[in-house]
């Protein structure tokens, strides 16, 4: 396989490791987009959030908030953004991973989504909740 991923948790490429039990593996990006960024990701290769099963979800998150408060004591950010992309074109690396980025003031990091607050009417919403309720799995 040629995934970056699998290939540091099979010892074939060098990591920052911070955080590892028997299905969880947590490193810092090489990116350092802030000091501190961490990755968190599966110990069996899945390729996004779409082919996670509910255990290996648990497994992830019940790690983050753990890791999230080991950066904040290292590191005193005023915040953190948890982001996971998924999918072309932002997911680099089709191994599911998670960001922790902690947020330091004027850091240059730009993570947002555009304000459409009144632009969806009452009916609109509505159809929304009943499509997605209608696709739950």
């Amino acid at each position: 396989m040629d995934c970056i991923f699998c290939k540091i948790l099979n010892k074939e490429m060098f990591s920052y490791k911070i955080y590892e039990d028997e299905n969880v593996y947590a490193f810092l990006d090489i990116t350092q987009g802030t000091k501190g960024h961490t990755l968190v990701i599966p110990k069996e290769h899945i390729k996004n959030v779409y082919e996670l099963r509910d255990v290996d979800a648990a497994n992830i998150f019940k790690v983050i908030p753990k890791i999230a408060r080991a950066l904040k004591v290292s590191f005193d950010p005023i915040g953190i953004n948890i982001v996971s992309n998924n999918e072309l074109p932002l997911q680099s690396v089709f191994h599911f991973h998670i960001h922790l980025i902690p947020r330091y003031k004027n850091d240059g990091m730009e993570l947002s989504t555009i304000n459409n607050y009144g632009n969806t009417s009452d009916k609109e919403f509505n159809n929304l909740v009943t499509l997605i309720k209608k696709n739950l799995m």
